[in-house]
């Protein structure tokens, strides 16, 4: 429909009574197209602050969701200690997928903690005090940060412990453990997740989330899969990147399922094209 025109004439016949004079009239008519104008211009700025406003708001409910920061785990292997160590930052990393699966949440990426790492030259130490921790995870924009430990018996039985710092005070604020066999592992990730999920009281996750889904949890050979994957991260990170490729390549071979070394691999591919 076209916009209608206020037309002072209009006003006149259909508002104003007959008594008035003609002078009295035309002077009423233009108050009332002045004043209807004046409306207008209120309502369009009413409607404009209130879609700003909404704009602003989605904006900052972007913002402010929850970020979480995971450090390497910490080896606590009873036998064959060396040769799980690759597995400090292949859990991390795995811990950090599971925990991206809530889309509520922010994680931070593990390439940004390692560069953070390397720049403080804590790469290479293995175990940062709670205090270190703290002040890393507030450099990158967490709230929580998570320190991990894991221990893998002769039995071939394993437990994950997770203590969760609050970067502005450095204090304790949820601690959880998971025990099972090494082998399903990536189970053992996703109970962990979930733990951490609801302990932490972060916002919940949403419908059609599986848990577990996102490493891998339901596939074969879990230890041998994480162990090649877990190498693989460390020799990426030393730039040794066909060495990586390769072993990727394995992790995907002994566990179709892990969807991360799958994703890690081609975004490795793609980058030394």
């Amino acid at each position: 429909m076209p916009p209608v025109a206020l037309n002072e004439y209009a006003i006149w016949r259909y508002v104003l009574p007959e008594t008035y004079t003609w002078e009295n009239t035309r002077m009423s008519a233009a108050s009332l197209v002045r004043r209807s104008r004046r409306a207008l211009a209120v309502t369009l700025a009413g409607a404009a602050a209130l879609a700003g406003g909404s704009a602003i708001a989605g904006a900052q409910g972007a913002a402010t969701k929850p970020t979480v920061a995971i450090m390497y785990f910490t080896n606590g292997a009873i036998s064959n200690n060396a040769e799980y160590a690759p597995l400090s930052k292949g859990l991390a990393e795995m811990l950090i997928t599971e925990l991206s699966g809530n889309e509520n949440i922010r994680v931070v990426e593990r390439d940004r903690l390692q560069s953070l790492l390397d720049e403080q030259n804590l790469g290479a130490s293995g175990r940062v005090a709670t205090e270190t921790a703290a002040k890393i995870g507030k450099t990158l924009g967490a709230l929580h940060m998570l320190m991990g430990s894991f221990v893998i018996d002769p039995k071939n039985t394993m437990r994950m412990d997770v203590r969760a710092i609050n970067t502005e005070t450095s204090e304790l604020e949820y601690a959880t453990s998971v025990t099972g066999k090494a082998d399903k592992m990536l189970e053992l990730l996703g109970e962990l997740g979930t733990k951490l999920n609801t302990g932490l009281k972060l916002p919940s996750v949403q419908r059609g989330f599986e848990e577990g889904k996102a490493v891998g949890a339901k596939g074969p050979n879990q230890l041998k899969s994480m162990m090649l994957l877990s190498r693989a991260l460390e020799q990426q990170d030393r730039k040794n990147n066909v060495q990586a490729v390769a072993l990727y390549k394995e992790s995907i071979q002994a566990n179709p399922d892990n969807q991360r070394a799958k994703t890690l691999l081609a975004s490795l591919e793609s980058g030394t094209r």
